[in-house]
């Protein structure tokens, strides 16, 4: 008998030994996934132009690229953060939300972005904060059973409001680690220490014009209360805006902070809004205004956020 035979009948055990330890090391990396042990806040935007300041005033920056997400860390007003774009839209704005939760070490979530007004009584470049948000398009595409009528009741479990045509909004369900059954939610709440906070926010000039002179006939004002609502769709219908603050109460609406409220929520992480108005969602007199003021708008948000940083104890 050959004496390499012995050997031959150790080498396959061998390799598998190896290939079992390297996919348990990959399982343990993947497990353990954070890139940062840092306490920090999450400073999110929706794009570009809403993150431009933010960069600017961030000290001790660092960045890191993640899914294709750039991260940035540092400091605004000395406390430590994590910046970052969720990218526009529902989907976009909950993906991302929990990859930074789940990659860094995020103590509170604080959204910076600009957002469409539906009620009548505020105007372009105002900032909200509001109490709490809902995603107005988890719908139920009712029957209509005649011209005009539908009938939502065969679906059920649709929120106490009146729909829009066919649509009727329903909640969602969620879960969390002290909830783990899945319940039905529609309203999100703000941290409610977050919100006493920002109630307390004093002195934050907001800007009336842009860089280009284009000025607000308006002078902005900081609006804290109310609710808001977010959905996969940019609204630019006088329609439909009417029906947002008609049916939700809503001050503003956006297409990513219920969202981001639903993530934080379901990790059991404290959340806010501070969204300023870049457009009036359709109820102006012509076209739709974003184009003019959605960088003033940005600029105005952010400042409030700053403030907020700044007194926030």
């Amino acid at each position: 008998m050959s004496p390499f035979v012995p050997l031959r009948r150790f080498v396959l055990p061998l390799y598998l030994l190896i290939a079992f330890c390297l996919a348990g090391m990959s399982a343990l990396a993947h497990a353990d996934s954070r890139v940062d042990e840092t306490p920090r806040i999450a400073i999110v935007s929706a794009f570009e132009p809403e993150l431009v300041i933010l960069r600017e005033a961030l000290q001790d920056a660092s960045s890191r690229s993640i899914n294709g997400v750039e991260f940035l860390t540092g400091t605004l007003q000395d406390k430590p953060v994590v910046v970052f774009l969720s990218g526009i839209s529902m989907t976009n704005a909950a993906m991302n939300t929990q990859l930074v939760l789940d990659r860094f070490t995020v103590t509170h979530i604080l959204f910076s972005g600009v957002a469409g007004g539906v009620n009548p009584q505020l105007n372009i470049g105002d900032v909200t904060v509001v109490r709490r948000w809902g995603q107005y398009l988890e719908t139920v595409a009712a029957q209509e059973i005649e011209p005009g009528r539908y009938d939502a009741m065969g679906v059920g479990g649709t929120v106490d409001a009146p729909g829009f045509g066919m649509f009727f909004t329903r909640p969602v369900k969620v879960r969390t680690a002290e909830q783990p059954m899945p319940h039905e939610k529609f309203w999100f709440d703000v941290d409610p220490g977050l919100f006493a906070a920002a109630q307390g926010i004093q002195d934050v000039e907001l800007t009336s014009c842009d860089a280009k002179g284009q000025c607000l006939s308006k002078r902005p004002s900081l609006v804290i209360g109310g609710n808001g609502v977010s959905g996969p769709v940019f609204v630019d219908n006088a329609a439909l805006r009417e029906h947002l603050h008609d049916a939700f109460q809503a001050n503003v609406v956006d297409m990513e902070s219920a969202a981001c409220a639903m993530v934080a929520y379901s990790n059991g992480v404290p959340f806010i809004a501070f969204r300023s108005l870049s457009d009036l969602a359709g109820g102006g007199d012509g076209a739709n205004e974003i184009h003019t003021f959605l960088n003033l708008a940005a600029e105005n948000s952010t400042r409030v956020l700053m403030a907020f940083l700044k007194a926030w104890q």
